[in-house]
């Protein structure tokens, strides 16, 4: 979602730019990579390093092993990362200790807790990349404390809003409401994979907890990560999710069809921070059951609540939605279909 409107602006520039598009294979299950590369319409990658999954640290070296060989053979002018993802920090330290320039996509976010993974990847990405593409000006104003210099910071806006404009319309004709048996505004939308929710067997039934409190007032629709569905059989919770009985477990969907439950969901249940923007830009409300975020511009702006661990708060604020009192939020700043354009204008210069 955040580099596929970059490679369709770069493409219509062939004679300035000649881009090498890089999947690591972190994200390696097929309706969470390949899908979502077709549906992007992005093209097949020119170089998979296929790296799958391990834990943080063996991850991280396998990529940094597999793409020096890619920077040794192709010799980029640069190279791109996006997000806060293991593979953002790796490929930044391999091309910064060979010395090539980085851009990252998406600077500057942070929630001030670095016992989380991505908090790490995102501040060391940061110090350490030539050109910080921020999505709000709280990320500038980070940047700064941090002691980025201001020359190489660029405000161009939010590039996955950029996506989900695109695909919004396509996606409002897809029927899956229909198909689930669902009505507009009449359901929940869940989403929980964040290993500090769903590798805690406590915190993760406590959170199920209030889940089974909400599906007595509301249908929940949750797509599950495959992490979610391999925890919860690892610590017994199945038979807690099947007692469910208005709760509907799916297989993980593709994006557009994803887009499409979000608008119509009378109200959003996440862990992910891009699903706290884009709710943000549907207007839906979004409860975040995480301690902290690094998207604070959907709190102080946007349709976002943090809920913590608390199911007894979880509750609260989904009875507050139910009875027609959801936060109501608007569009932060230069969140909109040109982002990738003011990306390319500073790489282009």
């Amino acid at each position: 979602m955040k580099i596929a409107p970059i490679i369709d602006e770069i493409k219509k520039f062939p004679s300035r730019f000649n881009p090498i598009f890089v999947h690591t294979g972190q994200h390696y299950d097929n309706n969470m990579s390949k899908t979502f590369l077709d549906e992007l319409e992005l093209p097949e990658p020119d170089v998979y390093l296929g790296v799958g999954s391990a834990s943080h640290a063996v991850q991280t070296a396998r990529i940094m092993i597999e793409f020096e060989k890619v920077l040794n053979e192709l010799k980029p002018d640069m190279v791109t990362v996006v997000g806060d993802v293991n593979s953002t920090l790796a490929c930044a330290l391999v091309a910064s200790k060979m010395n090539i320039p980085i851009a990252h996509v998406e600077a500057g976010l942070r929630s001030f807790d670095r016992t989380m993974p991505e908090e790490i990847n995102r501040i060391l990405t940061d110090q350490i990349s030539d050109y910080l593409f921020t999505s709000c000006k709280e990320a500038n104003d980070n940047l700064k404390k941090e002691g980025i210099p201001e020359n190489k910071i660029h405000f161009v806006g939010n590039v996955m809003i950029h996506s989900l404009i695109k695909y919004s319309k396509k996606a409002r004709k897809l029927d899956i409401l229909e198909k689930l048996g669902i009505n507009e505004k009449g359901y929940c939308l869940i989403t929980l994979h964040r290993p500090s929710n769903v590798d805690q067997k406590e915190t993760f039934k406590e959170i199920l907890s209030g889940l089974y409190q909400i599906q007595r007032k509301i249908k929940i629709i949750f797509p599950a990560h495959p992490r979610t569905l391999k925890m919860a059989e690892k610590f017994g919770l199945n038979r807690q999710i099947k007692n469910m009985k208005n709760l509907v477990l799916l297989d993980p969907i593709g994006y557009i069809h994803f887009l499409k439950l979000q608008q119509k969901a009378k109200f959003i249940i996440t862990d992910s921070g891009g699903i706290q923007e884009e709710s943000t830009f549907f207007g839906v409300p979004c409860l975040t059951v995480r301690e902290n975020t690094e998207r604070q511009i959907t709190i102080t702006e946007g349709t976002n609540i943090l809920v913590g661990l608390d199911s007894n708060k979880l509750v609260k604020e989904s009875l507050n939605i139910l009875n027609g009192n959801g936060k109501k939020g608007k569009i932060p700043e230069l969140w909109d279909n040109k982002v990738a354009k003011r990306i390319v204008e500073v790489l282009g210069k």
